[in-house]
């Protein structure tokens, strides 16, 4: 199984509001799973970065009221090794799957909207919080917490099909 993709990657603008806090989310909700999702590797860049910058205090104050911590979260580029393992790639709006694809060559087939998954008429975008009042960086938390029981089962069928391609393919 050498070419399993195991990482599931958060792509928001600077990578300090929303995909550190949808990483978070996503790590601590696979911690619940087992194996092999729990295994998983779990992270987030930004489209537009400055590198190494903390979590915004109002995204780590909002995600430590529902007990995780992303105090040590440092902002980073989009990097090669994400690209080559990724298995999925989630984004919070349509404009951040457009810039993905313009930034990645090819543009990736595996990129989809964070919040694509839910059904119904839910709104798919997640509004960026940055500089707003802690109460809209919790709303902005919430619309992913609302989006991770889908998440959870996509990424589950999306392992399961790579490995079966992968063993088929032996």
């Amino acid at each position: 199984m050498d070419n399993i993709r195991n990482e599931i990657v958060f792509i928001c603008t600077a990578n300090t509001c929303r995909s550190p806090m949808a990483e978070g989310l996503f790590r601590h909700a696979l911690a619940a799973q087992s194996d092999p999702l729990e295994s998983l590797k779990v992270s987030s860049a930004g489209v537009s970065v400055y590198d190494r910058q903390p979590a915004s205090l109002n995204s780590v104050k909002s995600m430590a009221k529902v007990g995780i911590d992303i105090s040590d979260h440092r902002s980073q580029h989009i990097t090669e090794s994400m690209i080559e393992s990724a298995l999925v790639f989630f984004t919070m709006t349509e404009t951040h799957l457009a810039m993905l694809s313009y930034q990645i060559d090819p543009p990736p087939a595996n990129a989809f909207l964070m919040r694509s998954f839910i059904g119904g008429n839910a709104d798919t975008q997640i509004p960026d919080p940055f500089g707003m009042n802690l109460r809209e960086y919790e709303a902005c938390r919430d619309s992913m917490v609302e989006a991770i029981p889908s998440l959870v089962k996509t990424v589950g069928r999306l392992y399961s099909a790579q490995c079966t391609q992968e063993s088929d393919s032996k």
